[in-house]
């Protein structure tokens, strides 16, 4: 691997790790970088998908002793498995759909107009679901979560798990983000803002993992060996990147909403449309 390849696999996965728990669609942003610095192709695109699990080690390490408690207490601890089926349930919705309507649905919606539009009305909603919320706090601080029927993820029962894993299927659809939809999910069905936010992390670790799995399963007989440097720095830019993302949301949700993300959305929606419009960037391959 070249110096240039490995800076621009640096770039994609700092992108990615960057990328993949804000509600801004980490999808739209490897786009657009790969398209920048000339990262495009087949392997790139598996490449893309599968630099993901670096992202994901970085969630599985920061809440490894929640991890770890989980996995240690199925056999014995009742809280620990309500939370791993908690996690099945809303993990399914996704898995089911995924795979039935993902190539159907990237035929149809994998298009300028449609990503652009995904991401301005996101961005509508985020802000929709901020308002509401600020109207239910009733004049107390605007980041107190106290009115939230759900303050830990601990509390969720099965049908709240439910409600998330099928929000979070509404991010087959290409620019509405994954960790968006979970998050305003979450918090549009009663969980508190800090709850929501850590429940998408949990979700995106068997919701992530299946898709590299599967990605690379689709593509193993167009890949080799000499393509594992590339994913593995990438997996470990992501990793990295991804860790500090992870550890500053955490502390930006506990004294700010999410209405940035969503005028950045609306900014970026926009940009999709002027530059498919000019030709610009090239959004489908």
């Amino acid at each position: 691997m070249d110096l240039l390849l490995a800076i621009k696999v640096i770039i994609m996965g700092v992108v990615e790790g960057l990328t993949e728990f804000l509600p801004i669609s980490s999808t739209g942003h490897l786009i657009l970088t790969g398209s920048l610095i000339n990262f495009t192709g087949e392997t790139q695109k598996v490449f893309e998908i599968v630099i993901q699990a670096g992202a994901i080690f970085a969630v599985c390490w920061e809440y490894r002793a929640k991890i770890a408690s989980v996995v240690l207490g199925l056999a014995s601890d009742v809280k620990a498995r309500k939370f791993a089926l908690n996690l099945i349930v809303a993990f399914l919705p996704a898995a089911v759909l995924g795979v039935l309507f993902s190539k159907k649905i990237k035929e149809v919606l994998f298009a300028p107009v449609p990503v652009a539009l995904a991401f301005i009305i996101g961005g509508l909603i985020i802000l929709w679901v901020e308002r509401n919320q600020k109207g239910a706090q009733n004049g107390t601080d605007q980041h107190d979560d106290s009115h939230a029927r759900i303050q830990s993820v601990d509390d969720m029962s099965l049908l709240d798990a439910l409600k998330i894993g099928l929000a979070q299927s509404l991010a087959l659809v290409p620019g509405t983000s994954r960790s968006g939809a979970t998050i305003i999910g979450g918090m549009l069905f009663g969980l508190s803002r800090k709850a929501a936010t850590e429940f998408s992390f949990f979700l995106a670790i068997p919701t992530l993992l299946g898709a590299t799995v599967y990605s690379l399963y689709k593509a193993r007989e167009d890949l080799s060996m000499s393509d594992l440097p590339m994913f593995s720095l990438g997996t470990v830019a992501a990793f990295i990147s991804a860790f500090f993302c992870v550890r500053w949301l955490l502390r930006y949700i506990s004294s700010h909403n999410f209405n940035v993300f969503a005028w950045y959305r609306i900014a970026f929606g926009i940009m999709i449309l002027i530059t498919a419009y000019t030709g610009a960037i090239q959004w489908v391959d």
